[in-house]
């Protein structure tokens, strides 16, 4: 499958019903992710939400990821578990537009619960169904019996089979830059086999796909941005040129 277009994506836009929130002063609902938010128009291929910690980047895509059907602390959407009652209601009061189009594959990345995800496909395959074991699909070793960072890597790798649909929060967390890079390697040939990705992230590296669109979030709302107007990579950028400045100012 090619590449994906505005006329073939999975995922058109979404918004918040604002007529039916219950109050703007209280979570999740004051988080400026959702407070300030009209309609966020998805890329075809890649959308990138960033912003400092607090704006509501992992709400946003919990909402949107449960909206869709999926488990609030991610897995495919076959994936019925859950450790703790601690996802917020905001999916009752989004409205996502779909494409025509359906997914063949999805699935929702969090790197804060993955671990429950791993532990979740461990209990499901001592009894496993007739198609045999859910590990198989992520590489076939138990994913407790890897590193984080190999762990997370066996998704993106092996589960992620294209054609897909994927939410993807912070999925940077346990990466070395290296493996970033082969992060973002793995994410292009994704797009190439027809997948749409939304990806919540810190990393400028994983932000550097061109066929995308940056959403950067502040207490000021929504706003598009190119890769090099964002704080991410100005700040990285103004450290490596200039350590030392910066650093005694830091010290100071």
């Amino acid at each position: 499958m090619a590449k994906l277009t505005r006329e073939d994506q999975f995922l058109k836009n979404l918004y918040v019903k604002k007529d039916e929130v219950p109050s703007f002063e209280e979570f999740p609902f004051s988080l400026p992710a959702v407070r300030l938010l009209d309609t966020l128009e998805f890329h075809p291929n890649i959308t990138y939400i960033i912003g400092e910690n607090g704006m509501g980047k992992s709400t946003l895509l919990e909402g949107l990821a449960v909206a869709l059907g999926f488990n609030a602390e991610g897995g495919s959407l076959n994936f019925n578990f859950s450790s703790y009652a601690s996802h917020s209601p905001l999916h009752d009061y989004l409205r996502v537009g779909k494409g025509v189009i359906r997914p063949q594959d999805s699935f929702f990345f969090r790197a804060e619960t993955f671990y429950n995800v791993a532990t979740n496909i461990e209990e499901m395959d001592r009894e496993p169904m007739a198609g045999g074991k859910i590990i198989d699909s992520f590489g076939g070793v138990s994913l407790h019996e890897q590193s984080h960072g190999e762990s997370f890597f066996a998704a993106f790798l092996h589960r992620f089979r294209g054609e897909g649909l994927y939410i993807l929060d912070e999925p940077e967390a346990a990466l070395s830059p290296l493996r970033q890079l082969s992060m973002l390697s793995r994410i292009n040939e994704l797009v190439e086999q027809g997948s749409q990705l939304v990806i919540a992230t810190h990393s400028p590296l994983l932000m550097a796909h061109p066929d995308s669109c940056i959403y950067q979030l502040s207490s000021e709302g929504l706003k598009e941005q190119v890769l090099e107007e964002t704080e991410h990579y100005t700040i990285m950028k103004q450290f490596f040129e200039d350590k030392g400045r910066l650093l005694h100012h830091l010290f100071k």
